[in-house]
């Protein structure tokens, strides 16, 4: 199962991505046409582009928590975004992504927005007693709203910031000085980043955001709010059209000062860096994706289960193993990066999961196994009552809201889900629903829908 991996001269370092709320058509390789993102792009020209991506939900912590435990969400107890300080955290006794990197030896390193409990919080589930031998990011998701906080917490120990300082910048210099550390090393190493960008509020540091200001003039009299939470203030964005452009730049040169790290150090060709995105495009703190078509076209935004709140960008760029400049149209689901990493740094598959390794996608040797279908759940309130769940097999997509009529759409004739065929088509409606009744597991606290 490993030959490959067995067959390296070395382990390779792993760098993995995941932007926050950036949609399927908010990259200028998928199709974005108002800005640029050359060095994303440089991950799809100099290695895969994948079109059909899934996150793990449509919003940001039950996704996060299929990305840590390989579990869709119909098994993953985390289905919704939990209040609490550890509502959401991870079980004790689950293995995590960062933990398989740890069972092989690799330093590991994670950057940005946990989004999974408190990265403060003592005695209690956190990224440090979850794999990470470091971690620095945001306390927690909510005062991750703004980019200015009052805080940021570094290995567990909270430190004060001033309230003017972007924190964002901050967090991504430690990821800097992770991969330069270890890089020069020679250890291997796991380095997440889970940046904020480019969720609300749309800030951005003045430079970039002044210069996108002179671009976008028409929008001066826009004003985004948000809000931080209780404990932090989070200030009103003029022109946060020009914010989000600004953002995204920002974020974009900085994925660029990373490749350019890796060549100086000489370890492009043993690190395959992974991009994506937590859940489709959102429409808050004055983001407008329709004006910068975010979707890709796509039907649906952040928080529902159409595709453009659960198709997202992926890329994955190894040179040497990589084909340059590829494009996949794998079904694959966030899910599956953990039995893939397990699988290219020679660690044994879980047991229980529900992800397939991409690993042959990847390299292109081989037949890769293929999911029999994929499936999402997403779930509000204090008893996560299920508000929506989506199942896709095939080209065949169902959909089925609280409430309301379950949906059919076939996405190879009907990528926008224009049309639903499920009155004309009972019994491929009757076959979705025993899907979606097999692979959800009920909570404890769950009503039925």
């Amino acid at each position: 199962m490993f030959a490959f991996v067995a067959q390296a001269a070395e382990k390779p370092n792993v760098i993995y991505i995941l932007a926050d709320d950036l949609g399927y058509g908010d990259l200028s390789c998928y199709g974005q046409e108002k800005l640029s993102t050359p060095s994303i792009d440089r991950l799809a020209t100099e290695g895969l582009k994948f079109t059909n991506h899934y996150s793990g939900n449509t919003v940001c912590t039950p996704s996060r928590a299929v990305l840590m435990t390989g579990l869709h969400s119909g098994h993953c107890y985390v289905r919704g975004n939990l209040r609490g300080e550890n509502g959401a955290a991870l079980k004790p006794e689950w293995t995590v992504l960062p933990e398989v990197f740890k069972a092989a030896g690799y330093a590991t390193g994670g950057f940005g927005k946990w989004g999974l409990g408190y990265t403060n919080a003592e005695g209690a589930p956190n990224p440090l007693s979850h794999g990470f031998d470091t971690y620095a990011g945001w306390k927690s998701q909510m005062i991750a709203h703004t980019y200015y906080p009052s805080s940021w917490v570094v290995d567990g120990e909270e430190l004060p910031l001033d309230g003017e300082t972007y924190v964002h910048d901050l967090i991504m210099q430690k990821a800097f000085d992770f991969i330069k550390e270890n890089g020069e090393s020679g250890d291997p190493f796991f380095c997440y980043i889970p940046t904020g960008v480019p969720h609300a509020a749309m800030q951005a540091p003045a430079e970039f955001h002044e210069k996108w200001r002179k671009k976008f003039p028409e929008f001066e009299n826009k004003i985004g709010k948000y809000g931080a939470g209780p404990d932090e203030e989070c200030p009103d964005v003029i022109n946060p059209i020009a914010g989000y452009a600004a953002m995204m730049e920002n974020l974009d040169n900085q994925i660029g000062h990373i490749l350019d790290m890796l060549k100086e150090m000489g370890i492009d060709e043993n690190t395959l860096v992974m991009f994506s995105s937590d859940n489709g495009a959102h429409k808050e703190g004055g983001h407008d994706p329709t004006f910068w078509n975010s979707t890709g076209s796509l039907r649906g935004h952040k928080r529902d289960m159409h595709e453009g709140g659960i198709r997202t960008p992926m890329l994955a760029r190894w040179p040497g193993t990589i084909k340059a400049g590829t494009t996949t149209n794998h079904l694959s689901c966030f899910q599956d990066v953990l039995p893939t990493v397990a699988e290219i740094v020679g660690q044994p598959a879980l047991d229980d999961i529900d992800g397939v390794s991409f690993l042959t996608t990847l390299t292109g040797e081989g037949k890769q196994t293929t999911h029999d279908y994929l499936y999402w759940e997403f779930c509000k309130g204090e008893n996560q009552d299920i508000f929506s769940q989506a199942v896709r097999q095939g080209k065949w997509k169902a959909y089925l809201q609280a409430k309301k009529p379950i949906e059919l759409y076939d996405l190879e004739e009907d990528p926008y889900e224009e049309n639903d065929l499920a009155a004309s088509m009972p019994e491929k409606v009757e076959e979705m629903k025993k899907i979606i009744a097999d692979a959800h597991v009920p909570l404890p606290t769950q009503k039925k829908n």
